[in-house]
């Protein structure tokens, strides 16, 4: 499933997880070369396509004791396993870290969970809204006389979620070539989102970011906000520094003497004559302007652009759709991250465990067969 000269070679993971951030997490491992074996069970299914690739799919039915005893032997013979239920849920199957370390120190035993294994909220239910508002991440994006904005779900679910949780299991593998050992990793959603906090924490209230919608990044300085274009089109200027601002006013060929652009009373004024210069032509001609000048100029893309742009091609040949696998280049060791297949390997896994015929039979589910998880759940509007 995976390229045979990896970052990751030889290193299994059992994951469990079914929503965003686990199946994400999963799959970055995949793309470094782990074979990544999703255990799913009767209706639990597959995670959504986007986060197939490079995996096996195997479901066992952990109600009965043969699916219990499979799952843990497969446990046994793992290196990492990673899981998304409620705190106590995988302790009550029989299931806990505590339980499979028994068969297997070295086991990195990931949960990946919104508010984490304790505290007043670990129980509570809750989605990517709720852990970017609960960070105070959320509260400091959008307008100033607008509700907060929804930077869809990438902070909480993918970078907070399942890049913190791949982070954290890379670095339990290289402690444990000192140590051993595997441990117990408590990746809470909300955790991450802190830590994504870090440099803004201390901002808040200030002149560089007094409120939402107010300060230096968050669309309010005229130099770091994105414009308007003839076509409809936006732009994005990041202009921060004195040297790139000093090239955005050349190349907009403005005559009047260059203003400190640090000082927020500059900003009206000079807001109003960027919406006006950038409103004359269209996004693809200023890029083509700004070409080569320095200035933190680039196009907004939708997300059906992107991948007919000619940095994104010379970076990912021929790709061109959500399935290119956007990991690390590595200078010695390449990665070549395996296909998309949903295929149910049940029986090839667990007869590779040794189990018989009639074990296997009675570990897997007759409702094996499932879909998984829809997405998008949205349906179609009535005529």
């Amino acid at each position: 499933m995976t390229g045979q000269n990896s970052i990751l070679k030889g290193t299994r993971v059992l994951d469990l997880t079914r929503l965003a951030p686990g199946p994400y997490g999963s799959m970055l491992l995949a793309d470094m070369g782990a074979e990544v074996i999703v255990v799913g069970g009767g209706r639990s299914g597959l995670p959504i396509d986007s986060y197939r690739r490079g995996k096996r799919f195997i479901n066992l039915d952990l109600k009965s004791e043969e699916g219990l005893d499979a799952f843990r032997l497969l446990a046994a013979n793992a290196d990492v396993l990673m899981e998304g239920f409620r705190p106590g849920v995988m302790h009550r199957l029989g299931l806990g870290y505590d339980a499979l370390r028994q068969d297997n120190p070295k086991l990195v035993y990931c949960s990946v969970t919104g508010y984490g294994q304790d505290g007043p909220l670990a129980q509570e239910a809750g989605h990517d809204i709720n852990y970017v508002g609960l960070s105070g991440a959320l509260g400091a994006m959008g307008p100033l006389d607008g509700p907060p904005a929804l930077p869809l779900n990438i902070i909480a679910d993918f970078a907070a979620g399942g890049l913190y949780a791949a982070y954290s299991i890379l670095g339990a593998l290289l402690e444990r070539e000192r140590s051993g050992l595997g441990q117990f990793l408590d990746v809470a959603m909300v955790d991450g989102c802190l830590s994504l906090m870090t440099m803004h924490y201390p901002d808040w209230g200030k002149p560089v970011l007094p409120s939402r919608g107010k300060g230096l990044l968050t669309g309010e300085a005229p130099f770091y906000r994105c414009y308007v274009c003839n076509d409809g089109k936006y732009l994005a200027v990041g202009a921060l520094e004195g040297a790139f601002f000093t090239n955005l006013w050349r190349g907009l060929n403005l005559e009047q003497p260059m203003p400190d652009h640090m000082r927020p009373d500059t900003w009206p004024a000079m807001t109003e004559q960027f919406e006006r210069l950038f409103a004359s032509r269209s996004r693809d001609a200023w890029v083509k302007h700004f070409e080569g000048r320095d200035a933190c100029v680039s196009p907004v893309l939708a997300p059906d652009e992107v991948f007919e742009h000619p940095h994104v091609q010379a970076r990912f040949p021929g790709s061109d759709s959500y399935a290119t696998p956007a990991i690390p280049h590595y200078s010695r060791t390449p990665t070549m991250p395996g296909v998309t297949d949903g295929t149910d390997d049940s029986y090839a896994v667990l007869r590779a465990l040794g189990l018989s015929e009639a074990k296997i039979n009675k570990a897997v589910p007759e409702t094996s067969n499932v879909t998984g998880l829809e997405w998008p759940p949205v349906k179609p509007s009535q005529p």
